[in-house]
Order: C-alpha cells, then structure tokens, then sequence
C-alpha cells in the first residue's frame, strides 16, 4: 500500500474510532442526563402514555387519569376536589410539568421507579400494560376539609400534625387552585396556566410550606419555653421583674402592650394577656444566642424541613443587636415562620417536648398494593425537658379557658392555644395578619393534633377587628373537632 492510501487508512480508521467513542459516551455517560433532559419530549411522552398511579388519602384516590384525543400525549392527569387537595398533591401538567408530590414522586407514579422493576418484568410475560404505583399520604380528609372550609375566601393557610408521630393531617393554602384546569396541553390549559402564574392572589404558592410571615404573639411560647429551659423563669406563677412601660435595651423606645396589668406579670398571666414588655424583657434575658438555640431546635433556621416537599425555612435571626432580639422575642422584627413551623412549635410543647420530623407520605405501594417503601416515625429534637413542655401546656391551656383564645374551646376537651396579631409593612401600615396555634388533649393527656393557622387577609373586616382569636381560632377549633371526631 503506497503512502497516501496508508494516510486516508489510516484517518478514516480514526473517524470510526471517533464514532465509536462518541457513540459509546452518548448511550453509556451520558444516557441518563440526555434522557431527563427537559427539552427530551420522549420522556414526556412516556411519562403519560400509561395511567398514573394514584395519590391516596384514607384509602381514597384524590387523582386520577383520562385518555386524550389529538395529541401524543395518551393520559392526562384528573383530580379530584384539585382545590381542597393543590397544597399536597401539586399538579401534573402535560405541558408545564410537576410539582410537589407529583413530581417528587413521579418515578412511584409513572412506574419507572427501579423498585417496581419486577412488577414491569412480570408485565412483560403476563401481558399486563403498566401500572404506577401510589402515594399513601397520611392526611384526614375531615380535618383537611374544615380547615378549607372555614378558610373559605380568606387568604391564609393551616397546618396540622400529629405531635406523636409527625404526621401532617391537614395542610390547605386559600385561595387554591384546580391542578386539573391545566393538566393538558391544549389552549384552555396555557389560558388556565397564565392566569393563574400572573394570579396577584398568588395560588399557585402553596402558603402552609412556602410562606413565611412574622409569627406575632404565637411565638411567645418559643420565649417561654427558652426563658424556662435557660433558669430565666422557675414558675410560671412568679412575679417578674417586667417594669411598665418597658423600654427596648439601648434605645429609648417604649414597647407598648395591648393590655393593662403587665408590670410583673407572671408568665402564666403574661401569656394568658399576651404582654409584649414581659416577654421582650425575657427574651432579652435569655440573650439572642441561646434564644437562637432554643428557636433552631423547634426548627427555625433550617432549611432542609422535606415533609417530602421542602419547606422554606423559617428565620429566627443570628446576627441582630440587644433590641432587635428583644423584638423577635415577641414575633415581630426579622423573626419569621411558615405555618408548618409554628404547628411544629405547638406539636413539640403537646407531645411533652419532644418534637417529632412532619411527614405526609404514610408509604409507597406497587400496583398490586405490596407496600414498597414505608416511613417510619422519627425524632427530630428535644427542644424543651417534658417537665417544662407540662408548664407551658398549662400556660396555653389557660389561654383557651381564661384568655384571648377563648374561641376554641371545645366542650369536654382540654385544649392550649395562643393568639397572635402580627404587624408587618413599613411603618406597620399594612392590615395584620391573624394566627393561631393550638393543640387539643386526649383523655389520656396525648395530643392526636397540633394546629397553626394564618390569615393574611380578610375582606370586610375592619383593621381594628383583625385578631388571631377572633379570626384564625374559629378555623383551628374546626380542624381540631374534626380530628377528635374521627377517633370516636
């Protein structure tokens, strides 16, 4: 072989060698990342070419699937009640993707998860088409329809858990939205779609978990807790050393209170009328570092809360001056939480300090219903001894019996709560928000429920009428009976 041939033998060999490490690269390294790719329609394809599995709660399907004409899409996915169940399921949308459990669970869903690998295989012999897997959530359908109910045109969200085991029971956001409005990929879904992103309602924000606001009032029993936990406070029936009017540490500003009879209130007292100068003065007591150390094990400052949903995180501040702590300690200045937190809080003080890691999927099953995956209950943290959890829930109690959350009691149920209006916008101009956290007690002391509720707004209520026991107790209470009612 002459010269140029060896040469153009020699390149083309090279070529091949080229093609055959490319092609190797593309269909071994890089299969995985090419076929997740957004732009990859044939994955989007694949995922609705078979019915979805379903999104379970008390053995009941929320969700479903429905063949479609005209498109290379086979199914999309239907919901049912999408408003009541939008903050837990998030939507599955042919054309604009997933969210929430549907997307986190999307391999479970479509059946592409490698634990349901032998299903697929089995299918494969017996002719059987494929089938998702479920999601078995741990909601209560009552206690997560009372809260939607009573929410109603308000603009708000509560959450609910069980402080034994974590569980989340209720979880609503107002105003919702129907995921099923856009679950396709035709015109009425892209209009359902762009009316809703550019919603000034937001409801596409799902407010239980990815809301923060300042907590208010709800977040004296966090002082308390840290003032009794750090020997600031023995009994909750002492004087304190509170002097009226109080005065914010190094500055000369006077902190108001909402009531009289604050100068030495007990804690008891202090809580049960809600005295800002009490607790800004305990807060200040405790200090700002081992205020943030009780604050962070009730979860604040963490940013890896995954219900499976990741919450964001609430923020107790780290870095603020004397004052600014003396102000969180009530729930005002940077301190900020979503409701999932304060019912965090509330579920930590119920189940006798000890609080436990929210979750919403009970478990994971094949389409034959073998359970794949199951979650087991786990301890997040001891934010306060159980000891003083008891003196807090004495404190909280008497908030419902004797206080300013007198709306929601319940007849023949112990239950602790506590009110919170929290100011907000520049200059405090904005109307307020109304919260309430509460838990209700078994005969046997347990706690089956903890509750946070938040209403950011409610039309036709005038700005002074704006209170966490007067609006957001009302919707706590409801969700509470449902829970207990369920037991009986």
């Amino acid at each position: 072989m002459n010269k140029p041939l060896r040469r153009i033998s020699l390149f083309c060999g090279l070529l091949v060698l080229a093609l055959l490490i490319r092609t190797n690269w593309l269909q071994y390294v890089q299969a995985e990342e090419l076929s997740t790719r957004k732009e990859n329609r044939r994955v989007q394809i694949a995922q609705y070419a078979t019915e979805r599995g379903n999104i379970i709660v008390q053995g009941e399907p929320i969700t479903g699937s429905a063949e479609t004409d005209g498109s290379d899409y086979k199914y999309k996915r239907t919901y049912t009640e999408g408003e009541l169940w939008s903050p837990v399921t998030g939507y599955a949308s042919q054309a604009f993707g997933a969210t929430q459990l549907e997307s986190l669970e999307d391999g479970i869903l479509t059946g592409n998860d490698d634990r349901l690998f032998f299903d697929r295989t089995i299918g494969m012999f017996t002719g059987e088409k494929k089938q998702g897997g479920n999601v078995v959530t741990t909601l209560n359908r009552a206690a997560q329809k009372a809260a939607f109910e009573k929410l109603g045109t308000k603009k708000g969200a509560v959450a609910a858990i069980d402080p034994r085991t974590g569980a989340i029971l209720a979880l609503v956001s107002t105003p919702s939205y129907d995921p099923s409005s856009f679950a396709g990929n035709s015109k009425s879904d892209e209009k359902a779609w762009v009316e809703l992103k550019d919603s000034e309602d937001k409801k596409l924000v799902n407010r239980a978990l990815r809301e923060t606001y300042p907590p208010g009032s709800t977040f004296k029993v966090v002082t308390a807790a840290a003032a009794l936990e750090h020997g600031v406070v023995n009994g909750i029936d002492d004087p304190t050393d509170t002097p009226e009017p109080y005065i914010l540490p190094g500055t000369k500003t006077q902190l108001p209170n909402s009531h009289t009879g604050c100068e030495k209130a007990s804690l008891n007292e202090a809580l049960r009328i809600s005295c800002n100068s009490v607790f800004a003065n305990l807060g200040d007591k405790v200090t700002r570092d081992k205020m943030v150390e009780t604050a962070e094990k009730f979860g604040f400052n963490n940013d890896k809360i995954d219900t499976p949903v990741r919450a964001f995180a609430s923020v107790y501040d780290k870095k603020m001056g004397r004052d600014g702590n003396a102000q969180s300690s009530i729930g005002q200045f940077n301190t900020a939480a979503t409701p999932l937190q304060m019912a965090m809080v509330t579920a930590a003080i119920a189940n006798d300090g000890k609080l436990m890691k929210p979750y919403m999927v009970d478990q994971l099953t094949a389409p034959n219903l073998d359970i794949i995956e199951k979650h087991e209950p786990q301890e997040m943290s001891r934010p306060l001894s159980a000891g003083n959890a008891q003196k807090v829930q004495e404190m909280m109690v008497n908030v419902v019996a004797k206080g300013t959350g007198d709306r929601a009691q319940i007849k023949g149920v112990k239950v602790g709560g506590k009110t919170g209006t929290a100011q907000h916008g520049e200059g405090n101009k904005k109307r307020p928000y109304a919260w309430f956290i509460s838990y209700a007690e078994n005969p046997d002391g347990t706690s089956p429920v903890a509750v946070a509720v938040v209403i950011e707004d409610s039309e036709g209520t005038a700005r002074d009428d704006i209170s966490g026991g007067g609006l957001a107790a009302p919707v706590a209470k409801a969700v509470m009976e449902a829970v207990l009612n369920g037991q009986k």
